[in-house]
C-alpha cells in the first residue's frame, strides 16, 4: 500500500477544487492520493469517470456559451 493512500485511509482525503465547470459543478482532486471526484446531478460527490468528464466538458461548453450570450445581450441593451 502506498504511503499517500494509507494517509487518506486513516485521516480522509484532502480534496481541492481543480476545475470549476459551472457555479454548481466542480471537479476535485485529493492532494495526497490524486483521487478525482466531481459533483453529480444530485449535488453529491461521485468518482470522476471518463463518462463524467465528457458530461462536464459538454456542460462547461454550454455554460460558457450561455454566459457569453448574456454578456453580449447586456452590452447591446446598455448601448441603446
Amino acid at each position: 500500500m502506498k504511503p499517500n493512500k494509507l494517509y487518506c485511509d486513516l485521516f480522509g482525503h484532502n480534496y481541492q477544487i481543480t476545475k470549476k465547470v459551472t457555479n454548481h459543478v466542480n471537479e476535485y482532486t485529493c492532494k495526497c492520493c490524486k483521487k478525482q471526484l466531481t459533483t453529480n446531478s444530485n449535488g453529491r460527490l461521485t468518482e470522476l469517470t471518463p463518462k463524467h468528464q465528457d458530461i462536464n466538458t459538454a456542460l462547461e461548453r454550454l455554460y460558457n456559451n450561455k454566459a457569453m450570450r448574456l454578456k453580449r445581450k447586456t452590452l447591446t441593451s446598455s448601448i441603446c
